[in-house]
Order: C-alpha cells, then sequence, then structure tokens
C-alpha cells in the first residue's frame, strides 16, 4: 500500500470518527425521571362550635305522665320569653279530672315548678301525676270520704298537683320542693306522693 492511499484510509476514519462524536453530542439530554407531584389532602372539614342561643337556654320543658289515663306530655311550655298555648293545651287536658273528664286551665307557675325541680333533682324523668285538677263534685266527694281533702282544695282552682318521681326518693322530691319556697308542700309517704301548689308558701304532712 503506497503512502498516499494510507493517508486516505486515516483521514476518512478521523473524519467519520468526529461526525459521530458531534452526533452523539448533539443528541438531547435524557430526561431525569420525575416523580408525579402529589395534590394535597383535602382538610378535614371542622366542626361548627356548639352555640347555644339565649332562646335555647331559657327554654322550659315539661315532662309528665297521668297514672290515671296514660296521658304523657313532652314539650317546650316557655320559650321566646312566653308560655307556648300549645303546651298549655296539652298540660291542661293530661291533667283533667280523670272522674269525670272536667278540664280547668293550669297556673303555668306549676310547670314551673316542675322545671325547677327536675334541674334541682338533676332527672329527666316525667313527673308521675296521682291527682291534677279535680272539679268540685270530685272534690266534695273525696271531702266526704276523708278530713285530709280540703274542702276548698287548690285542685279545683287549677293550681295544684299531687306527684312522684319513678328512681327518686319521696323525701327528697319534698325537700326539693320546700327549697324552691314556690308554694304548699304536703308530704304523704304512705299515699307515696308530694302535693305542690302556687298558693301561699307553708307545709305539712299527711298518711
Amino acid at each position: 500500500m503506497n503512502l498516499n492511499r494510507r493517508a486516505l484510509i486515516l483521514g476518512g476514519g478521523a473524519v467519520a470518527g468526529s461526525a459521530a462524536v458531534a452526533a452523539v453530542m448533539k443528541r438531547p439530554p435524557l430526561a431525569s425521571p420525575v416523580a408525579p407531584a402529589l395534590s394535597p389532602a383535602p382538610a378535614a372539614p371542622m366542626a361548627a362550635p356548639a352555640v347555644q342561643t339565649r332562646a335555647a337556654a331559657d327554654a322550659r320543658r315539661l315532662f309528665l305522665h297521668n297514672l290515671h289515663t296514660g296521658d304523657t306530655v313532652k314539650a317546650t311550655y316557655w320559650e321566646n320569653g312566653r308560655y307556648v298555648d300549645g303546651a298549655l293545651a296539652e298540660a291542661r287536658h293530661a291533667l283533667r279530672d280523670w272522674r269525670n273528664g272536667a278540664q280547668h286551665d293550669m297556673d303555668p307557675g306549676l310547670f314551673d315548678v316542675f322545671h325547677e325541680l327536675s334541674a334541682r333533682l338533676e332527672t329527666d324523668r316525667p313527673f308521675q301525676i296521682i291527682s291534677g285538677y279535680r272539679s268540685p263534685a270530685t272534690n266534695a266527694a273525696m271531702h266526704e270520704r276523708s278530713s285530709g281533702v280540703a274542702s276548698h282544695s287548690l285542685h279545683m282552682q287549677g293550681m295544684a298537683t299531687d306527684i312522684r318521681i319513678e328512681g327518686v326518693q319521696l323525701a327528697h322530691l319534698r325537700r326539693a320542693a320546700l327549697d324552691l319556697g314556690r308554694g304548699g308542700v304536703g308530704f304523704y309517704p304512705q299515699s307515696n306522693f308530694v302535693h305542690v301548689d302556687t298558693g301561699r308558701v307553708r307545709q305539712w304532712a299527711g298518711a
């Protein structure tokens, strides 16, 4: 092989090598693998703070059960600064004279007594009603049979009830009623009830 041909071959190889290097250098760099962006987890909804409105705090509830008729009243009888007529009507019916069905308006002050007694005794059980309203005929008949029944009982004016509460000792119910200082309180341990009324403040014990 002569020198000229050898130089041509070597020169051609150098040119080819340079072209390959240039091609590699022009090739775009490989992209680095990138992890997909994680979307932030949704924030847990915050519970709205419990807010008791003044109206709700001032609401008064009535829960009573008439042992003779089976009538039960569970209602809000006072809200927004006034007595609720519908609840008073329910209570009037439930506290009727069970012997003859006669009804009479009941003093709402009695229900205030019930409300305060429930709070003092820390109970949500119903007041069991032994006697609510008494018609004049019923009261007269009872007075004839027992001197313990007043001839002018406040039961006839819708101002008195005879009550007890299941699970509450009768003596505790009497003590709580006396502590209220809201009217008359009669204690009848043998008959198992406490008389409460909205008359003058006084107390007595019976059979």
